[in-house]
């Protein structure tokens, strides 16, 4: 009979020497059954990585007994006691148990080692490969009950879907997307009448970023044939959708700046000819005090200069010429535009906030062409909220992990339809009723020509522009 606060073994603080004494799979806890150490292994088996279960209560894991001092009394008056281990997607998993009191410990600890997992010693490859592709850091996975409630998540669900995983497990669907309109959820109540779908391309946006990817949804039955509950998987294919898109606008960007390029001249010319003369004619038409047709003169100059403007963003479709691309540092490249920002913001009842961070990196890019884009994305934010006015929120940040500085320009307008969101670089595509639709097709060509991306996310309630450009190498 094991007696858990008799039975001892030597005192150890190395791993792998307990890993040697106990030849399976072991937890490692306090005197109140939280968890000090989780073997990889066991970790695996239950959907976890082995450091988040640290600090974590042991009969979170545990169908029975239902606490901590359940199983040590168990331990030390039955013969082959056993847990019942509460797996990934719902079902369980039956095993033997024996609990070892660590030597010299005060407060005490305790080893709870497992073995005859289900009749079995070691885990089935079944067993390792749902662990493992619980913790994919590259897939999504939710697995609901019959119910419609949420039994488990994987960690880039959790990233991707704007989640934390502990207030989401054991909720409904319906309670988990509650802020969501329902024909917009990612996950429908039909999944369990049987509507399943394969490689689905869905766009999802959370707080700060949108994101493109690819679904499967499928049932899982019992052995009976009943449903038992389902699954949802998806893949992040941002990248590869946001390369696709950039591929396609550069040979759209590419052609129409070849034809830019080879008549922008000849457009120009004429032009110039005919606004002198119209300038000559309103000055004489002025003098002669004909009122009237001095104001279809300045129409007709407003106009003639409007052709100018889209004969120059004509030819910013084409690889700029004549830019000098030399280490810069944004955050002074955006405080010199500040004054122009607020002065329009001003103009429109907007405010803007400016989030600036410390000792950014330079980047390698042109500075005029920067000011370029910060200045229009800022004007279209600021358009945007024109008629009940808003914030708008300029912030900068690094990303050590990907080694890119980030410029985030956000505002609280009305967003961009999910159904338009798509079109909003494509050349000559506005929303606005004098707009020429080559801003953003112009400020996505510069970004691009520093090795940089231009993304943008809305959730019908706010739009927010990431400018991406990589540090400079030293």
């Amino acid at each position: 009979m094991l007696e858990p606060h008799r039975w001892t073994i030597r005192t150890t603080n190395r791993k792998d020497e307990l890993t040697r004494i106990f030849e399976g799979l072991f937890l490692v806890l306090d005197d109140e059954g939280h968890i000090l150490y989780a073997q990889t292994d066991l970790a695996s088996v239950l959907g976890q990585h082995s450091g988040d279960m640290t600090g974590k209560p042991i009969v979170r894991w545990i169908g029975r007994p239902a606490a901590f001092a359940d199983v040590l009394a168990a331990a030390a008056s039955e013969t082959r006691p056993t847990l019942e281990l509460k797996l990934p997607g719902g079902a369980s998993l039956t095993t033997e148990y024996a609990v070892f009191c660590l030597e010299g410990t005060a407060p005490a600890r305790y080893v709870l080692a497992l073995h005859r997992l289900n009749g079995d010693a070691k885990l089935s490859l079944l067993q390792r490969f749902a662990g493992a592709f619980m913790q994919d850091v590259n897939l999504g996975v939710l697995l609901i009950n019959p119910d419609f409630e949420l039994v488990e998540i994987s960690d880039t669900a959790c990233r991707i879907l704007g989640f934390r995983r502990d207030t989401a497990i054991g909720r409904s669907m319906d309670d988990v997307f509650e802020g969501v309109p329902v024909p917009h959820r990612f996950v429908q109540r039909t999944l369990l009448d049987g509507m399943t779908v394969k490689n689905h391309a869905v766009s999802w946006t959370n707080d700060r970023e949108r994101f493109e990817l690819i679904m499967d949804t499928s049932l899982l039955r019992d052995g009976e044939g009943r449903v038992a509950g389902a699954y949802v998987i998806f893949k992040d294919v941002s990248n590869l959708r946001s390369l696709e898109q950039q591929v396609q606008r550069s040979d759209r960007l590419a052609m129409i700046g070849q034809i830019a390029a080879g008549t922008a001249h000849e457009i120009r010319n004429p032009l110039t000819s005919i606004k002198g003369f119209l300038q000559v004619f309103k000055k004489s038409l002025g003098e002669q005090g004909m009122t009237k047709e001095v104001g279809y003169a300045e129409l007709m100059l407003s106009e003639i200069d409007r052709i100018n403007d889209l004969v120059s963003e004509f030819l910013l479709l084409s690889k700029p010429k004549h830019t000098t691309f030399a280490r810069t540092d944004v955050a002074s490249v955006i405080r010199e535009i500040l004054p122009i920002i607020n002065n329009e913001a001003i103009l429109h009842g907007v405010t803007v906030e400016y989030r600036s961070a410390l000792d950014l990196p330079p980047v390698v890019a042109d500075r005029e062409l920067l000011k370029q884009v910060f200045i229009n994305l800022s004007k279209n934010g600021i358009e945007a909220m024109a008629a009940e006015g808003g914030t708008l929120t300029i912030t900068e940040k690094t990303d050590k992990a990907e080694q890119r500085l980030n410029v985030y320009v956000q505002d609280t307008g009305p967003g961009i339809p999910p159904f338009l969101i798509d079109k909003i670089f494509d050349p000559f595509f506005t929303t606005k009723e004098e707009g020429t639709g080559l801003g953003l097709s112009v400020c996505q060509r510069i970004v691009h020509d520093i090795g940089g991306t231009l993304r943008v996310s809305s959730k019908g309630y706010g739009t927010i522009f990431v400018v991406s450009i990589p540090y400079a190498k030293e």
